[in-house]
């Protein structure tokens, strides 16, 4: 996190010199990777906390997103060639017609499932009547419930590559029992992602609970890896990267659990 030094000579960001403050004190360079790393960490809370995520669709829907987490996860669907993506958590649906468009474009035939406690009326109308409405199932019903897991598999062909997105919650309780409930239809080499992470780094803001620095998906995801060998905390690979940077600018820290057997 960004702040001056606590004798207040020197400005936190100084454009005409060219240079950052970092928290320890250290003067940056304006234009080097640590200080884009902590300018952007800082932009990451402020936009949260401005509900900057909210302002995007994917062809008509509303998504939620941060675009950088969208275009990762794209790098992510192209390599792996999911033929099922199950994803908790429908909010409007964006996501749904994200992955669905992603699978004609790919011309392979993959499905989406979106899970959801309850689908408003007006949510399951714009999915079900939209252009790519016929690579998404939708079930409602409480994700983790017993008559609502098998229901799921039933979508799920044997040999089928699986990934499943958690989305619909983001307390570390219950995140940790879809993780235990859904991890094993994640198929070998591919994923299960948590995407609300980011309610770790933002409990200090405006918008933000002070319960959430330890009550969060980034907690459950690491009991759950130190318990679970078969799945490793992993960022995707970047397919491309002809810059200095090695980190994403994300929304969801320590999301990516990769199944290694």
């Amino acid at each position: 996190m960004l702040h001056p030094r606590s004798r207040g000579a020197e400005r936190l960001l100084d454009t005409t010199e060219k240079t950052l403050i970092a928290p320890d004190g250290r003067r940056l360079d304006l234009y080097s990777k640590e200080a884009f790393e902590l300018i952007s960490d800082l932009w990451l809370k402020i936009g949260w906390d401005q509900k900057y995520s909210y302002t995007f669709t994917w062809l008509g829907r509303p998504i939620i997103q941060h675009p950088e987490d969208l275009v990762r996860l794209q790098e992510v669907v192209f390599t792996l060639r999911p033929n099922v993506v199950i994803e908790t958590g429908v909010a409007d649906g964006g996501l749904l017609v994200f992955y669905a468009s992603l699978f004609k474009a790919m011309r392979s035939g993959g499905r989406v499932v979106g899970i959801d406690i309850e689908i408003p009326a007006k949510t399951r109308k714009a999915v079900e009547g939209h252009e790519l409405a016929i690579y998404i199932s939708l079930i409602e019903g409480d994700v983790i419930r017993p008559e609502v897991v098998p229901r799921v598999r039933e979508l799920v062909r044997p040999g089928d590559t699986v990934m499943v997105m958690l989305a619909a919650n983001q307390a570390k309780a219950r995140v940790l029992k879809e993780l235990e409930v859904y991890a094993s239809l994640v198929s070998v080499g591919s994923y299960i992602v948590t995407t609300n992470g980011i309610a770790g780094l933002v409990y200090d803001t405006p918008r933000g609970k002070a319960e959430w620095n330890s009550d969060n998906p980034t907690q459950a995801v690491c009991e759950f890896a130190a318990r679970h060998p078969e799945f490793v905390l992993e960022e995707p690979k970047w397919r491309f990267n002809d810059s200095q940077l090695n980190r994403p600018i994300t929304a969801w820290p320590g999301a990516w659990l990769r199944r290694v057997k």
